[in-house]
């Protein structure tokens, strides 16, 4: 019951921090989001739970945040804006593997406890090829998944009152891609079929429940003042989306 509690705090937490960011540094801050999250929801996955008696790990509640802070980002801004913030992910998530495989290859020094450290970072930093692999093409794909279909929702549901379509309608599918292409290429084969279900079924339902508790927090940080730097990049969508709309009404 502890873990409920405790889970039900760490995403109002994590989602209030999305927002806080979003309202001081605006378009930098999200940016910076979506690269901190990529590290910590990797990092986060490594430890296993447990919730409702099934066993289930860390890092979704980052990993749904990235969602998010593109689709916040594709709101305001446009999907170019979007895309950039996840090729920015993506990047943060290649560095972050290449400078820590490097860091791991020095030798470790003969005072105390530096054997503890090396074994710690391997156990964080040291992750199997596969595991590499999958979470890098999940992550490309689901993402930019997402940004279209969320740019493709809004023109069906444009209304402002209609956010929850958009943010639900594109992060519920992509969160569906991006479990299906992660755990095919990292347990498709290690698990029986039954258990590959498992933790198919459990990862998904809980980024399904993770991204509707999203909603709210992006209402919010939807409502903030634009920071004076980002003013000029909304006003240009904001006229390009109107150029588009007129062009559609006059066809």
């Amino acid at each position: 019951m502890f873990n409920i509690w405790w889970g039900i705090l760490f995403v109002i937490v994590n989602y209030g921090l999305f927002t806080l960011c979003y309202r001081l540094f605006g378009i930098k801050g999200m940016y910076a989001w979506i690269g901190v999250a990529t590290v910590l929801a990797n990092i986060q996955v490594i430890k296993t739970i447990e919730l409702f008696g099934i066993a289930t790990t860390l890092g979704n509640t980052m990993y749904v945040s990235m969602y998010l802070a593109s689709d916040l980002l594709n709101e305001r801004f446009g999907p170019k804006v979007a895309r950039k913030a996840v090729w920015f992910g993506f990047f943060t998530l290649i560095m972050t593997t290449i400078v820590m495989k490097m860091a791991l290859t020095f030798k470790v020094s003969g005072i105390e406890d530096a054997d503890n450290a090396q074994v710690a970072l391997t156990t964080i930093f040291d992750q199997l090829p596969t595991l590499v692999v999958a979470s890098l093409s999940a992550y490309l794909i689901s993402q930019f998944l997402d940004v279209r279909l969320y740019t493709w929702l809004r023109q069906l549901f444009p209304a402002p009152h209609q956010l929850w379509i958009r943010n639900n309608g594109s992060t519920m599918i992509s969160s569906f891609v991006d479990t299906l292409v992660f755990c095919s290429i990292a347990f498709l084969g290690v698990y029986d079929w039954q258990v590959w279900i498992e933790i198919f079924l459990t990862t998904y339902i809980l980024k399904f429940v993770l991204t509707a508790a999203g909603t709210p927090f992006l209402y919010l940080a939807r409502s903030m003042k634009v920071a004076e730097e980002d003013k000029p990049l909304m006003i240009s969508y904001q006229i390009a989306k109107d150029k588009e709309e007129q062009t559609q009404e006059q066809e």
